[in-house]
């Protein structure tokens, strides 16, 4: 049979104090719900439904253009109520799992063991925890087979005991959920419509019910609040730092580290304190990243040198280029080979070829510097004009004296200098040297000004 999913997501989330819906806030740089919606796909499901409820624009636009099922249910009465607003749109010949929008870190192998045993038309994801308060209890009878699953609210003392609990993700026959949804009563404690009810429903028809549980607690935990998000984030990163580690990269503090994107790396690598990874981020072999540093949609080349407090944003840095400390890579950015970006120099969607350098307090933006060529201190290529951006070209061996403006459009030659404290408006040829700064004047009758009593 072909596999369709359902996810849960109609929830407000009280708890999170929030405007924004509870599956619209991040771990680790993406909403709980993306991630499931993920998840989702990696299985290769035929459709995948989302069920919204509470703040439906934003679920809607946070979805836009990709290829869900979104189905509001506008009045929250349960999760038996919630799956049923799909039942129009199943095909009662394909297996249908139920995920939730709140469990964000459900690994996608758990689930294919899931959906493996749902061929008897039924199979519960369950976890045994030392502590159950809360969760529904799963009964069995005396050959252990599940029979019921009793919310918490409505066990009596002796269910209560039961360790082994309902995580709410299951795998049911289409055909069975429109058989059993339309017979759910919301005679309970909390006057809802149970999905949970249909185990009963299967066992009164005598269909065995199959039971899988997860590697790992946490990949059922929900998240209700932003402790326990903040908690799970803590979970997803280790977890992650420990692959990274795995492969090769050494973390100064595994604790103190965040990937929010997706990272390929090569060996031998180090990574110090309050590192972050943003996006998708490629980092080659034997490079030294220190503290503070965030790096977002780049690719990083061999022996590369990152120092403290820096970051690189949608760039490319070649191999042996050495940056920082307090440099910004702005988008666009390219670092040849052998580059160095100093302390506090800013570039903007410009190339440096090999060897090139600039080394203090300068902003290079919109501009190719040449090889080897040598920029000084507080060096600013002056791109805007207030309405349209300029190019600036910086020929191969130039060096560009200390506090230059060179006003764009304008063209600096190969091995021209331009001498300190100018302001270069118009091109330099190859060899030359340019200075544009006013005639200094010495004025010996001057007065310091003195405080007045």
């Amino acid at each position: 049979m072909a596999l369709e999913v359902i996810i849960l997501a109609a929830g407000k989330g009280t708890r999170m104090k929030s405007v924004k819906p509870k599956v619209l806030h991040e771990l680790a740089g993406k909403s709980l719900v993306a991630r499931v919606v993920e998840i989702a796909k990696s299985l290769n499901p035929s459709k995948v439904h989302l069920v919204y409820g509470h703040g439906g624009e934003q679920i809607i636009a946070a979805f836009d253009g990709q290829p869900l099922n979104l189905i509001e249910q506008a009045e929250q009465k349960g999760t038996g109520h919630a799956v049923a607003q799909v039942l129009p749109d199943i095909d009662p010949d394909n297996e249908i799992l139920i995920l939730y929008g709140d469990v964000p870190l459900i690994d996608s192998e758990t689930l294919n063991r899931l959906t493996e045993k749902a061929s008897s038309g039924f199979s519960l994801l369950t976890v045994d925890l030392p502590s159950p308060d809360g969760y529904g209890r799963i009964v069995r009878d005396t050959d252990e087979k599940v029979v019921a699953i009793v919310e918490h609210k409505d066990a009596s003392f002796a269910q209560l005991a039961i360790t082994e609990v309902n995580t709410g993700v299951m795998c049911v026959s289409g055909a069975c959920l429109r058989r059993w949804l339309p017979l759910l009563s919301s005679e309970n404690s909390q006057g809802e419509y149970y999905l949970t009810d249909i185990v009963a429903m299967a066992e009164s028809e005598d269909i065995c019910i199959e039971t899988e549980q997860p590697k790992e607690t946490f990949e059922v935990e929900g998240i209700n609040d932003r402790l326990q998000l903040s908690r799970m984030e803590r979970v997803f990163q280790i977890k992650q730092a420990e692959k990274l580690m795995a492969q090769g990269v050494t973390l100064m503090d595994p604790a103190r580290f965040d990937l929010r994107g997706t990272l390929s790396a090569g060996t031998d690598s180090t990574i110090d304190i309050n590192v972050v990874i943003e996006g998708e981020v490629t980092l080659g072999s034997n490079i030294r990243i220190g503290p503070n540093c965030v790096i977002r949609n780049s690719s990083i080349g061999d022996g590369v040198e990152i120092l403290a407090n820096s970051l690189i944003e949608d760039s490319k840095v070649s191999n042996d280029c050495i940056i920082g400390p307090y440099a910004r890579l702005r988008p666009g950015s390219e670092l040849k080979s052998n580059v160095k970006v100093g302390n506090f120099v800013e570039i903007k969607k410009s190339t440096l070829e090999v060897g090139s350098k600039v080394n203090h307090l300068s902003y290079i933006g919109d501009a190719t510097v040449g090889e080897h060529a040598n920029i000084g201190a507080g060096t600013i290529t002056c791109n805007y004009d207030g309405v349209n951006k300029f190019q600036t070209e910086i020929g191969a061996g130039a060096f560009i004296g200390s506090n230059t403006s060179l006003i764009a459009p304008v063209k600096i030659g190969k091995n021209a200098t331009t001498g300190a404290g100018s302001a270069i408006s118009k091109d330099v040829s190859d060899e030359n040297l340019a200075i544009a700064r006013g005639k200094q004047r010495n004025i010996d009758t001057w007065q310091r000004p003195v405080k007045k009593t």
